[in-house]
């Protein structure tokens, strides 16, 4: 089996070597030259090796008691040409999600029947795909979230700060679930499948804790800058009581859609623990405890605010605003983070007009 990573970045570098350790061909592409060009022409001359800096074999929430296990993957092909694409049977997607209808519609000449396009995270990126390959006998994938967190240190070598115990997909359509969990269940990463790709757009953790843990601690990040670590510092008892708000927003809309209420802790526990007894809020916190949580965002301006205001907080209030659901916290977070950078956030933001209304009633209509 043939699987593209299209993104070069943290995630996107991270995941195509942990495939290529494990044997699978990989072929790593490259969308920009924004970043981490150090580390791809690293690649390009090395055989694609990339070195990942684990602890233990599958990861930890205490990777202290673990040692540092060096896993070495040879990505079998790193480019810059999405003519590639045609020959794959997945490819995953591993961009920031504000790129991600550009790069589908780049990417719609090369895509053929049959395949499977797996985005992460998906933030309802399904409606582009229908949008731009609608003509297409494919599945789409939405993941929730990364797969492996963690940081490029030097080219050619990824520190893992930690995997998932397990990655919720949503597919569409629905009736190609069993035929994709047979080919994806071969990457060797631990999924769980969900009915519908909504509960993967909405349960991205991003939406949550990047937007709250960035935008109330802004005089934080601006006088730590270097070394600021979100997890770490800004999740008090009040900061969390907004979370908490923001989380029933969007629960609300996930119940009008017809889908179970399911908090963000809940699906962070599901993603992040295998013990089920386990209190879900001190799953969270202890994930936020650990050692290995990289610092960051190190500015205001990152992709904690550009990338999921308006991709997740925009999209959120205006499905919102679609499904007469009052937004508040999320129309507040919009407004600090606009005044913050002076940007208007909602020009270029997700929403239903953009996604395409009838792509949207597709996506709800499949189960």
């Amino acid at each position: 089996m043939r699987v593209a990573v299209v993104g070069a970045g943290n995630g996107g570098c991270a995941v195509a070597a942990d495939m290529a350790f494990r044997g699978v061909n990989v072929t790593l592409v490259k969308t920009s030259n924004a970043m981490h060009d150090d580390n791809f022409e690293y690649l390009q001359k090395n055989d694609g090796k990339m070195t990942l800096l684990d602890f233990g074999e599958n990861g930890s929430m205490n990777p202290q008691d673990l040692e540092i296990v060096r896993k070495e993957g040879h990505i079998s092909n790193v480019t810059r040409d999405l003519a590639v694409l045609t020959e794959m049977d997945v490819i995953i997607v591993y961009i920031q999600t504000n790129y991600h209808e550009e790069l589908i519609q780049r990417m719609a000449p090369f895509i053929r029947d049959g395949q499977i396009l797996l985005i992460n995270p998906g933030y309802f990126s399904t409606a582009y795909v229908l949008k731009y390959c609608g003509d297409k006998d494919i599945s789409v994938v939405e993941a929730q979230s990364s797969f492996i967190d963690g940081r490029i240190m030097e080219p050619g070598i990824f520190k893992v700060g930690f995997r998932n115990v397990r990655n919720p997909l949503g597919v569409y359509p629905a009736r190609n679930l069993s035929s994709v969990k047979e080919k994806l269940d071969q990457l060797g990463f631990p999924f769980h499948y969900m009915n519908s790709v909504v509960g993967a757009a909405l349960h991205n953790p991003n939406m949550i804790v990047h937007t709250i843990g960035s935008l109330l601690s802004i005089p934080m990040i601006d006088a730590m800058g270097d070394e600021f670590c979100m997890y770490h510092r800004a999740f008090t008892e009040h900061a969390w009581n907004v979370l908490e708000k923001l989380d029933s927003e969007k629960m609300d809309i996930l119940e009008k859609m017809g889908f179970e209420r399911l908090s963000y802790v809940e699906a962070c526990k599901f993603r992040n623990s295998l013990d089920d007894e386990k209190d879900a809020k001190e799953v969270f916190f202890s994930y936020a405890a650990m050692p290995t949580r990289a610092k960051g965002p190190v500015t205001v301006n990152s992709r904690y605010v550009t990338e999921d205001v308006p991709q997740g907080l925009v999209m959120l209030e205006s499905l919102g605003k679609a499904l007469d659901i009052k937004t508040p916290v999320a129309t507040a977070l919009i407004e600090i983070a606009n005044a913050a950078l002076g940007q208007d956030f909602r020009k270029n933001g997700r929403t239903p007009e953009r996604l395409g209304e009838e792509n949207i009633k597709k996506i709800l209509e499949d189960k």
